[in-house]
Parts: structure tokens; sequence; C-alpha cells
């Protein structure tokens, strides 16, 4: 009677602390670390429509590092996520954005040519709408290491800002472009939060830094046909991030890391973060 008591009572004990090794577990299993330099492309827009919330999704689900997607303005005020200024290439539609009120611009079916594209059924690939760039931020709340980079294609900063600081992410927001003024604008408007200044592949590079150093911008992004292991040398140098932009070649991206380079911009994030490691 008192052994089996005495039974009773280890297991009872034991059994917590087995339950919480199990959910450590599982924890450890669903919180893996991100991989280091890898932006998502409008989202991971190899495998999905770019720039809708699946492409997000499924980039945070890869555990990239930042997620890139575009911004634009439409006739009633509201920002969406789109990089075109029109739904032409993407939609079933063709409406201008500027000239557009969002009610309207709902109503487009923005998977139409990447479901075209890639042979798939209504099935395979639901119709999607353009994301407001609220709604394309709220993905990232309630988690602290993905994080996401706005690249404003119209002037638009302080709006896009206005919605990070009402959202309380600036921690998770960084903006990218080649314009010099909307970036400068990121650094006027919230000098805590991470600039890619994006450059073309036959920018003056010793210019480039100049520039971004006295902007107090943290990256220079390169077209990945520019890169060079002495344009990267130079811009570490510096005490700036080297990135390069767009790597869809796996060839290239292998060429990339053995630079060195710090952040590769890709359509296909699954491709590099396989390189990776």
């Amino acid at each position: 009677m008192l052994c089996d008591k005495l039974i009773s009572m280890k297991v009872f004990t034991i059994f917590p602390i087995i339950l919480l090794a199990l959910i450590n577990i599982n924890w450890n299993d669903t919180s893996k670390k991100v991989h280091e330099g890898v932006t998502a492309h409008r989202g991971n827009s190899g495998e999905f429509p770019e720039n809708t919330i699946p492409a997000f999704k499924s980039a945070m689900d890869l555990r990239v590092d930042w997620v890139e997607l575009d911004a634009f303005k439409t006739k009633d005020g509201k920002l969406v996520v789109c990089h075109d200024k029109n739904t032409a290439r993407m939609g079933n539609k063709a409406y201008e954005i500027k000239d557009t009120m969002y009610e309207e611009l709902s109503t487009v079916d923005m998977a139409t040519e990447f479901r075209t594209k890639h042979q798939k059924s209504l099935v395979e690939c639901p119709p999607q709408k353009m994301p407001l760039l609220e709604d394309a931020l709220k993905l990232f709340l309630n988690q602290n290491e993905i994080r996401v980079s706005i690249q404003p294609k119209v002037d638009c900063v302080k709006e896009a800002i206005d919605i990070v600081n009402k959202l309380g992410i600036s921690h998770l927001v960084g903006f990218n472009d080649g314009n010099l003024e909307y970036m400068s604008a990121v650094k006027k408007l919230s000098p805590a939060i991470h600039v890619f200044w994006d450059r073309p592949a036959n920018s003056a590079i010793e210019s480039d830094i100049k520039i971004a150093q006295e902007k107090g911008f943290e990256a220079l992004v390169i077209r990945h046909d520019g890169v060079t292991t002495e344009k990267f040398r130079q811009i570490k140098a510096a005490g700036l991030e080297a990135g390069a932009w767009t790597v869809n070649d796996t060839g290239v991206m292998k060429q990339l890391l053995s630079i060195g380079v710090d952040r590769i911009y890709t359509d296909y994030p699954k491709q590099l973060i396989a390189l990776k490691h």
C-alpha cells in the first residue's frame, strides 16, 4: 500500500516536468532562428502571387529575416501594396492606382497573372485582392524577429510611417528604394528606422558611400550584376551593410555568397536558404 502511494506520488511529481519539457520542445520548433541575409522580394513571390498576403505569410513561414513589399496611394488616400502603378500586369482588370478608389481596386483579382503563368486552377491559386499596407503590416505583429521593408513607389513615406507608428512596429520596419528624397525623408521622420538604399549596377560607389554616411543610411543594395568584390570591400570598410537585388539564379546566389554579400533580395527565398545552410 505504502509502495503504491510512493509510486503514485512520483508519477504526479514527474508528469508536470515531462509536460513542461514537451512544451519547451514545441516552442523551440516553432521559433527557429531567422535566416539572416535573406530578403523575400515582394514576399515569396516565386511560389505565390507577388505582394499578396499568401506571399508574405509564406515568406514568414520560411523564417526569412526581411520581407520586402511595395506601397502606392489610391485616389481616396489609402496606402496599398502593389509594385506597378496600375493593375494591368497582375490583375484581371486594368486600373491606375492613383486614379481609383480602394473599394474598386479591391475587386481586382491580383493572382490572375501568376495563375496563368503557372497554369494553376482557381482551387490551386485562389483569387487575391490588393492588400492595404496596414493589413500587410499587421502580419508582423506578435513576433519580434521577422521584419518588413517598405518600398514607397510614390511620395507616401509620411503616411507609411504614420501607419507603422500606429501599429507600434517601428522596430520591425525598414524602407528601401533608390529615390534619395524618399529615403532621406525616412531618416528625418524616424531616424531609428533602417534604410536600404537601392543602387543601379553602374552607380559610383564612392559617391554612394559618402551620401549614405551623410544621410545615416544603414545599407547599400546594388543591382546584382553590378556587385564586385571591390565594391563589397569598400561598402564594408565604410561600416555599411552590402546587399544585392534581385537574384533568382542559384549560380549568381552562390557567387554573391562567396564574395560575402550580407543581404540578397530574391523571389525564391527557399532556394537561397538552401544554399546558405
